[in-house]
């Protein structure tokens, strides 16, 4: 298979480590605001082979200290479990990045312990996924993965990208009570510049400032282990 590009080293994707990121291309969701638009059509911010992500994986040995898996959505791609399995014998804790739109694929690579860190994307409450995200959109998916990830004893987080109207103070309500329990929650601040879908936002009111995320960071602290801002 060909990666969508790679990301050499980062201190922020991967908690606690110094990671490299590997990308898949292609996605099944629609997200107005995904700064992956290229990725997330298909396309490549930068093709790398198979061969090539792994020969550079080998050469970092003892500097990387993870590798992340994200996308576009990994868990679309038949060739996932086998990847994961040969990053996993190099030796590298992994960490994946999805939407949580494949749940079936998600338990195969809990149940095969190929992850270590799971990083699952809520966009807003299941059942508004069919107008903003996807038309399609199967919403019992999305909880199902939640539940899976909870229950894996796997280190994991949730994250929401905080626009209207996806997002109020009693939609981060009712995602903290499907999230309950959680290890992390991840309140994360929109990033404008690139996006997927710009006429979205010339077409409703989505600012949401700094006090409502401290306001949504306060409700969610009473359901999750710990909540914070990026």
């Amino acid at each position: 298979m060909v990666f969508g590009g790679i990301q050499k080293s980062t201190l922020i994707d991967y908690p606690g480590k110094v990671g490299c990121v590997l990308f898949f291309s292609g996605c099944n969701f629609h997200c107005p605001y995904c700064h992956n638009p290229e990725l997330a059509i298909g396309m490549a911010l930068e093709q790398w082979s198979e061969q090539a992500a792994y020969t550079f994986l080998e050469k970092r040995k003892g500097f990387l200290e993870g590798v992340v898996i994200s996308g576009g959505e990994p868990c679309l791609h038949p060739d996932l479990i086998r990847v994961c399995q040969a990053i996993r014998q190099m030796g590298y804790p992994i960490k994946l990045d999805t939407n949580g739109s494949r749940p079936d694929v998600l338990e195969k690579l809990i149940s095969m312990g190929l992850l270590d860190y799971v990083a699952m994307d809520i966009k807003t409450i299941p059942e508004h996924y069919p107008q903003y995200i996807q038309k399609d959109c199967n919403t019992d998916a999305i909880s199902s993965s939640v539940r899976l990830i909870k229950t894996s004893g796997i280190s994991h987080e949730f994250r929401t990208t905080c626009i209207r109207p996806l997002i109020d103070q009693h939609i981060v309500e009712r995602i903290c009570g499907l999230i309950q329990g959680a290890d992390m929650y991840v309140l994360q601040r929109l990033r404008l510049s690139h996006v997927l879908e710009p006429d979205f936002f010339k077409s409703h009111d989505y600012c949401i400032t700094e006090s409502d995320l401290v306001e949504y960071r306060t409700i969610a602290e009473k359901w999750v282990s710990h909540c914070m801002i990026r």
